[in-house]
């Protein structure tokens, strides 16, 4: 009875709040909402003993906050419906009895709760993708979920504290952030401030504590302020509200971490907030406030000509009042105050015709660069970095010649600005320009800087290594596209060498052909056609080694068990020097980093002829008084040389023994690399720049003339493995006046 009181004070509660806002709500269908969600959800408690349909009437009271339309409304009393009372209802219900726009709101907060993966991090990134998804086909969902979100954080204290840790975790990595980006300051400031005090409860009390001391001692200072600014703006005829401000304990705790800084240090800790009617009157305030204060010097920003991405609008200046202490002052007008508070949510295109469905998709273009970026990464651990840079850092403004202004994440370089222009223009970048200065491009970007990029038409295309630089999710996948369409065979060979050497590791004794039988079979159970798809994708970038390594457990499991018999078969031991073979170890590591197959104490050394590398295919020849040679098994000599049968039990089986957690003794190789330039001017400084930008060894060069206005570089360098090979050679490449770079001399 107490149960059916409490909801039927929430329902009127809600109504209510709707009839308040004085929009035209349609009551009917919002309580028919509310009277399908209550009975599906009969029987049903929190953690905390109420009757479970509380939490989605406060979500909506939340959502009605914000004004949303009658959908919306409707959505938020729904959103658990199908996720908890699946055998009752779905989607396709839901979508009779409310209409196609409620039913897409309720599948875009419903939780992928059937899917099957094999932990619960991947299993909440996929969440994440499907919430980001649906959120750029209705930008509802998100600020539906921020609200569900902020209900959870305001009652999280009754769940046990390992779950209270995790959510306000997952609460100050996610929701805190895209709440930021959406613009919703509210909703983003009272998360930070519920989850700091689940993440550091005594942090949190002691900045509280600290901000109640310094704000009761300087009481008197805030209203003298408030009083004087007050004055000078009533004789100066301007309408306006004044707002006192200070930081919220989130805030506080987040500078004084960042920056290392005391109480007293906080600049902006006090502030006043002037709302005015009018876009110049917000230019004349600040005139007037600086005339009546001195103002600090580079504490001066200007978001009313250059608003965040969020859409955020305001003038901030920081100045020192009389007694010394320093404050922020904020000049808005309503519509940009309004903004402030509830971002994009204050725009929503069904509040009023006043916005139009093109000005609201041309906000939300973020949201589906977002997804085309991330949409195409395996990796979960990669999408959730790459998100975290692309929405929730800090961002750098930075602007093109014309004068348009581009935000990057901070610590964004040139390279992200090309791809962020387009596509073309950072597969084209040859140089740039920062303020008309010609500067490298992994050079970080600044505030408030000019950026020029310059392209070529002969350009050969992004290089490998730029992926290592880049700092944003879209150029990122850019760069990876470019190589997935333009290098496939490239990929290939790269992502082969690079898989193949980790498959030795872990099953050193089997052959090639074993091996590409494992990655055919890994490859089909996710998701790529054939082994030659899942090298490309492996080599332009879309999956790393050492993700898709921990699937061929079963694999390598299997192949162990087929060499078992064979390694649990004894030997017969009839003689004394038969005691001493079956005790000898088979297979003995040198210190050059070579495993050969019954070699007992010999020395090892490099073939000259090939130069092998780690990652390379090699074997053994024994040499009358110089030890074993090691060859690649490509490699010329060892074809004519097995051919022979005078040399046929000279060779030996090798392999390198390289063992995950163990470093070879012999950590840098010798390697040859043949590059064929066009005969010019710097061509030679152009590649040996390169090489000492690598931290590559230059052991060896010389160079000689060809014909066609060509020449051929010899060159011996230091190399780790086939891996670093390969990287280095690719950089080479995408100099300009390189024509190819081939392995060794000929």
């Amino acid at each position: 009875m107490e149960q059916t009181k409490q909801t039927g004070e929430g329902i009127q509660r809600l109504l209510d709040i709707l009839k308040a806002t004085g929009k035209k709500y349609d009551i009917e269908k919002i309580t028919a909402a509310y009277e399908y969600a209550a009975k599906l959800h009969e029987g049903q408690y929190r953690v905390s003993g109420e009757a479970y349909i509380t939490h989605p009437i406060s979500v909506a009271e939340i959502v009605a906050g914000l004004e949303l339309d009658t959908d919306s409304i409707c959505a938020a009393l729904l959103h658990d419906t199908v996720e908890d009372c699946g055998e009752q209802t779905s989607i396709r219900d839901i979508t009779k009895r409310f209409g196609p726009d409620v039913a897409l709101l309720v599948e875009g907060l419903t939780k992928i709760v059937t899917l099957h993966v094999d932990d619960k991090e991947e299993a909440h990134i996929e969440n994440l993708r499907k919430m980001l998804l649906a959120m750029s086909k209705d930008v509802r969902v998100i600020f539906i979920k921020l609200c569900d979100r902020l209900h959870n954080m305001r009652t999280l204290g009754v769940k046990p504290d390992h779950k209270r840790r995790v959510t306000a975790l997952e609460t100050m990595q996610v929701y805190a952030p895209l709440a930021h980006r959406l613009g919703m300051q509210k909703i983003k400031q009272e998360l930070e401030n519920l989850g700091m005090q689940y993440l550091d409860p005594i942090g949190y009390a002691e900045v509280r504590e600290g901000i109640e001391r310094k704000y009761g001692q300087s009481l008197n200072f805030i209203e003298n302020v408030r009083s004087t600014v007050s004055e000078k703006l009533e004789a100066n005829d301007i309408r306006f509200t004044l707002e006192g401000r200070i930081k919220t304990v989130y805030s506080m705790y987040r500078k004084m971490f960042n920056q290392n800084k005391s109480f007293d240090e906080i600049y902006d800790f006090y502030a006043l907030r002037i709302i005015v009617d009018t876009e110049l009157e917000c230019y004349a305030v600040l005139g007037i406030i600086h005339e009546m204060f001195n103002s600090i010097p580079g504490r001066f920003k200007d978001y009313i000509s250059t608003p965040k991405p969020n859409m955020y609008r305001s003038l901030h200046t920081t100045v020192i009042g009389r007694d010394g202490i320093p404050f922020e002052v904020q000049i808005r007008t309503w519509e940009m105050h309004h903004i402030a508070e509830y971002g994009i949510a204050a725009h929503w295109k069904y509040k009023s015709g006043a916005t139009s469905k093109e000005d609201m998709d041309k906000k939300l273009e973020w949201i589906a660069r977002l997804i085309e970026t991330e949409d195409g990464t395996r990796d979960p651990e990669e999408f959730m970095s790459a998100l975290k840079i692309d929405i929730f850092h800090d961002e750098v403004f930075v602007f093109t010649p014309k004068g348009d202004v581009r935000a990057l994440p901070q610590g964004a370089t040139v390279i992200d600005f090309a791809y962020s222009v387009h596509s073309e223009v950072g597969n084209k970048m040859i140089g740039a320009k920062i303020n008309g200065m010609i500067v490298p491009i992994d050079r970080v970007l600044e505030n408030g800087e000019i950026v020029e990029i310059l392209t070529s038409a002969s350009a050969k295309g992004p290089s490998r290594d730029w992926l290592s630089i880049v700092r944003t999710g879209e150029a990122r996948n850019k760069i990876r596209q470019w190589f997935k369409r333009e290098k496939r065979a490239d990929n290939i060979i790269m992502g082969k060498g690079a898989l193949d050497a980790e498959l030795k590791k872990q099953a050193p004794r089997s052959s090639e052909t074993r091996r590409l039988e494992m990655v055919a079979n890994v490859a089909k159970k996710n998701g790529f056609n054939t082994a030659e798809d899942l090298f490309n994708a492996i080599g332009y970038g879309e999956i790393t080694v050492s993700k898709i390594l921990p699937k061929f457990k079963d694999e390598l499991e299997a192949f162990r068990q087929e060499e078992q018999p064979e390694a649990q078969a004894t030997p017969q031991i009839t003689t004394a020097a038969d005691v001493v073979t079956a005790t000898r170890p088979r297979h003995l590591r040198s210190n050059s980093g070579i495993i050969v197959d019954g070699a007992d104490g010999c020395a090892v050394k490099f073939a000259k002829c090939c130069n092998p590398l780690p990652g390379d295919d090699v074997v053994g020849f024994i040499t009358k008084g110089y030890g074993i040679s090691i060859h690649q098994k490509d490699c010329p000599n060892v074809t004519q040389g097995q051919s022979n049968p005078d040399l046929k039990d000279r060779w030996v089986n090798a392999w390198w023994d390289e063992p995950e957690g163990i470093t070879p003794v012999k950590s840098v190789y010798e390697a040859l690399l043949q590059v064929h330039v066009l005969d010019e001017v710097g061509a030679l400084a152009d590649i040996a720049n390169t090489l000492v930008e690598m931290k590559v060894s230059i052991l060896q060069i010389n160079s000689q003339k060809a014909s066609g206005g060509r020449a051929i570089i010899n060159m011996k360098i230091g190399c780790k493995n086939v891996e670093h090979y390969n990287s280095i050679v690719s950089r080479l490449r995408s100099l300009h006046n390189i024509i190819d770079v081939v392995r060794g001399f000929s």
